[in-house]
């Protein structure tokens, strides 16, 4: 296992390299000058003298040949400085900080929501499989991998706003200043967030279950007079969960790398709204910096889910 987990994170770092090095180059073949694009916004056509934007070039050092630059922002990584922001005038890390703390609370409330409701609703469709419970659930899970996330946000926002006037429409407060504003305010966000996962979730694992109790070793239990409840959590339950965790270890990347459409429709300041603004503001550091951190949360997630496979199934050994 140790020797695995090396040549993982060996493999890591090179992935991470590659991913850096097409995210630095991608964005400066997008056209129009970031500079010009922030001093345009300012309102002050003194700022686009050339003078004025040639100095500022020096000071983000876009002066210099591009794999120069690579080569500063790659060195200044590994010293901890993730770069100066060119439109926030401020330096990255700080953003991020700002930031990431939003989608990390709506993404973790997403994700533990749509994990434990779509392995409830996955195992009684499949115990039940035939009845009306299990027609129930199976058609709710299509539907809810259907249906568009933006089309359902909006649907929410006139429904729970516009109509009842029960929930906000927009914005984010944190839960240690206003516990109860807070929650009134994600509820509409993760619902959206977490519908397609535990739509998904759900279909998986009752597809898993329906095939482990079909297993020889579960009939036998069976016969043995073991109650139901027994052989669903001990023998059942821990062999169905593999394909799980795999359809669960691709969702989390999605969920904390920040969901455009739901921190965009409902006005949350989050990572992934941040990285949209970005990338129409041509502001280099900022995307860098976000895809950086989004391929480290990729790479490390599917690693503790290959990880998590020889505990759930001991006879999985990896070498």
């Amino acid at each position: 296992m140790a020797t695995y987990i090396v040549r993982r994170l060996i493999a890591a770092v090179i992935v991470i390299l590659l991913v850096t090095l097409a995210t630095f180059f991608m964005m400066r073949l997008i056209p129009g000058d970031p500079l010009q694009l922030f001093m345009s916004g300012t309102l002050n056509i003194n700022s686009l003298a050339p003078d004025k934007l040639a100095a500022l070039r020096h000071e983000f050092g876009l002066d210099k040949p591009v794999m120069l630059q690579y080569l500063t922002w790659l060195g200044n990584i590994f010293r901890g400085d993730l770069g100066t922001s060119l439109y926030y005038q401020v330096p990255v890390g700080h953003l991020i900080a700002q930031r990431y703390p939003v989608t990390l609370h709506l993404g973790v409330l997403a994700l533990v929501i749509s994990t434990t409701l779509g392995l409830l609703i996955g195992l009684v469709a499949a115990l039940k499989r035939g009845k009306w419970m299990d027609t129930l659930a199976t058609s709710l899970a299509y539907l809810g991998q259907a249906v568009p996330v933006f089309w359902l946000g909006i649907l929410l926002i006139y429904i729970f706003n516009l109509t009842l006037h029960w929930l906000p429409t927009s914005g984010y407060t944190s839960p240690f200043v206003n516990f109860g504003q807070s929650t009134r305010q994600l509820i509409m966000p993760v619902i959206c967030l977490s519908i397609t996962t535990l739509s998904s979730t759900a279909r998986q694992m009752r597809s898993s279950m329906l095939e482990v109790i079909r297993q020889d070793y579960i009939r036998t239990a069976w016969s043995k007079g073991i109650s139901e409840r027994n052989i669903v959590m001990t023998h059942a339950l821990k062999n169905s969960l593999i394909p799980v965790i795999t359809l669960i270890g691709l969702f989390v990347p999605w969920i904390f790398g920040g969901s455009v459409f739901v921190e965009t429709i409902f006005a949350i300041p989050g990572i992934g709204r941040l990285l949209v603004e970005s990338i129409i503001g041509k502001d280099y550091i900022v995307v860098q910096s976000i895809t950086l951190i989004i391929a480290i949360i990729v790479i490390f997630t599917n690693l503790i889910v290959d990880i998590s496979y020889s505990w759930i199934d001991p006879r999985i050994r990896f070498n």
